[in-house]
């Protein structure tokens, strides 16, 4: 046994310190740098700029900081990834947001929650870090190599499994299509550990009953019943009726594509799901008025906050009118959409209309080969619709007259006699349809006049032709409450027109540039911008002294055409056009 060190000689004790000396200056030893002034820099202490304000920060006020590093973390659209996009690069943003999780233990929770509360994995990096990966992935390739989102989702089901709690917090799921229809098992693997999980995009085979889907709809039926979307395609039949099994009760959108099944039996499924709010049927050929008739021992088609109806031609207007007729209904409608739906012409919209006094959005799309008879029809009213979809298209081109025009026409009438004094938005597939607004007959300048014609509210029109992917957009002010301009203090009421086909320089240019003001008579007038730049001016540019000063533009970018200008209070206007219909 050694002793102990106060019972060591003197020289033993010496020889102890030499040695924990020269160990300590291992630690202390530095290589001299040759430029010292560099040395003084890269050893400099950080200045010092007061306490970390962030600890003061509440978890709210940091959720919504993180919301803005990873946006799309915060989506809650069931709508499929393909659908759903977001500016930006989604990778990036995740892997910023991770960081953020890592750098302070306050931080941790609250980016946490959000990392792992909506999924979303891309293939590729929206970049130009994808050049970078790309060149990468092709030096290390190999022949039994994964695909990026592959391996990602297979990091993620590793995961959530090994960590219930991070699984608990997943509830939204959004992955490429080939992605989704290739990894079948890892889906499965995956949902089984997600209790909370609101919406997954799913393969097509789990629509339309494939057995290869089988194992992952027995999974979803037994551990996600949180699941707020479901699709049902022709050949899952029998899937639609396990629902009267209790699978799946949070259901809020139902959508129901060419699939056969008794109407009664529909009526008893859509009976047993208290929490849906919108159904889509679309190719139902069986599908007439009748399902919205009361029958006795059959619950009531349920109350809807949407409805669609896509190329169900055995539905009529006045069958929407009788489901309508129900108060809760009536009341709880508040979108409907009508496309290729043959029961339901042009002549009927007034019908259907009159029966929806809450309804905010419409949509109608509809294929005519003749033009609308010659008898009056009541105009559409409504004092609630904000946005109109009113795509007319002529099934033959080669007629001299279209027979979209009448059609047309009859919307024109009815915007003209105020009858839709809500609506903001108006989406027509007519390129000519805003320059028909500026024909509106001129008015008896008399005590006993009629009641001003034309409109009373600012209407922002979207047109497109057949041949065009981007539409054009036109914004329209209200004239006065005698169809006068406005005087010099109040402004003159104006828009800005921008079409894809250049009228010569005095229009801007390649890209046609003009405002449209009220004639003085009830109508518009469409002036030409005769400015260097091409961009239309306001009356006060217009005018000798350019008293107002406001302007407006119209800027066609990447993002679809924005209307930015000022008038009466107004800072800032854009669109919100699709370039893809």
């Amino acid at each position: 046994m050694s002793r102990h060190r106060s019972q060591a000689s003197p020289r033993e004790r010496e020889t102890f310190s030499y040695r924990i000396m020269g160990f300590m200056k291992r630690f202390r030893r530095q290589k001299s740098p040759k430029n010292k002034d560099l040395a003084r820099d890269d050893f400099a202490f950080p200045a010092y700029h007061g306490p970390d304000q962030t600890q003061r920060l509440p978890d709210k006020i940091l959720r919504r900081i993180f919301e803005e590093v990873c946006p799309h973390a915060s989506d809650e659209s069931l709508e499929a990834s393909e659908d759903s996009g977001h500016d930006g690069c989604m990778n990036c943003d995740m892997r910023d947001l991770a960081h953020c999780a890592l750098t302070k233990r306050q931080w941790y929770g609250v980016a946490a929650g959000l990392l792992y509360k909506s999924i979303r994995l891309d293939a590729v990096h929206y970049c130009e870090l994808e050049e970078v990966y790309a060149e990468e992935r092709r030096r290390k390739s190999r022949g039994g190599d994964l695909d990026p989102p592959t391996l990602r989702l297979q990091q993620l089901c590793r995961t959530v499994r090994e960590n219930h709690h991070i699984g608990s917090r997943v509830r939204f799921i959004k992955l490429p299509y080939m992605t989704r229809e290739s990894c079948k098992a890892d889906l499965a693997r995956t949902v089984s550990v997600c209790p909370n999980l609101e919406h997954i995009d799913l393969p097509d085979g789990f629509c339309n009953g494939d057995p290869t889907c089988h194992t992952l709809r027995q999974e979803l039926q037994a551990r996600c019943p949180n699941i707020r979307k479901m699709k049902y395609n022709e050949g899952s039949e029998r899937d639609l009726e396990s629902l009267l099994h209790g699978y799946w009760q949070q259901l809020r959108v139902l959508e129901i594509n060419k699939v056969q099944i008794d109407p009664t039996l529909l009526r008893r499924v859509l009976g047993v799901l208290p929490w849906l709010s919108e159904i889509s049927f679309s190719g139902v050929p069986w599908m007439n008025d009748s399902v919205f008739h009361g029958v006795q021992g059959v619950s009531d088609f349920p109350a809807l906050d949407t409805l669609s109806f896509h190329k169900v031609d055995s539905i009529t207007g006045q069958g929407l009118a009788q489901y309508l007729s129900n108060p809760l209904c009536r009341d709880t409608l508040r979108t409907l959409k009508l496309r290729s739906c043959a029961g339901i012409p042009v002549a009927s919209l007034h019908i259907v209309l009159s029966a929806a006094p809450a309804l905010v959005s419409l949509e109608y799309s509809t294929t005519v080969s003749a033009p609308l008879p010659m008898d009056p029809l009541p105009p559409m009213t409504s004092r609630s619709l904000r946005k109109l979809n009113y795509e007319i298209v002529a099934g033959t081109a080669n007629q001299m007259y279209s027979p979209a025009t009448s059609h047309y026409q009859y919307l024109t009438n009815s915007l003209m006699s105020g009858s839709l004094p809500a609506l903001r938005q108006l989406y027509v597939r007519d390129p000519d349809f805003p320059e028909t607004l500026t024909l509106a007959p001129p008015l008896r300048p008399f005590a006993d006049a009629p009641p001003q014609r034309g409109f009373s509210q600012p209407l922002e029109v979207f047109s497109k032709g057949l041949d065009e992917l981007d539409w054009i957009f036109t914004s329209i002010m209200p004239a006065d409450a005698y169809g006068r301009r406005g005087s010099m203090t109040g402004g003159r009421p104006l828009s800005s027109y921008s079409a894809s086909k250049g009228l010569g320089p005095q229009w801007g240019g390649d890209a046609r540039k003009s405002i449209v003001v009220p004639n003085g008579f009830g109508g518009f007038l469409a002036v030409p911008a005769d400015n260097n730049d091409g961009r239309p001016r306001s009356a006060g540019h217009l005018s000798p002294g350019g008293g107002f000063g406001h302007s407006h533009t119209l800027s066609l970018g990447d993002n679809g055409p924005a209307f930015r200008g000022s008038f009466m209070g107004h800072q800032k206007r854009s669109s919100r056009a699709d370039l893809w219909r």
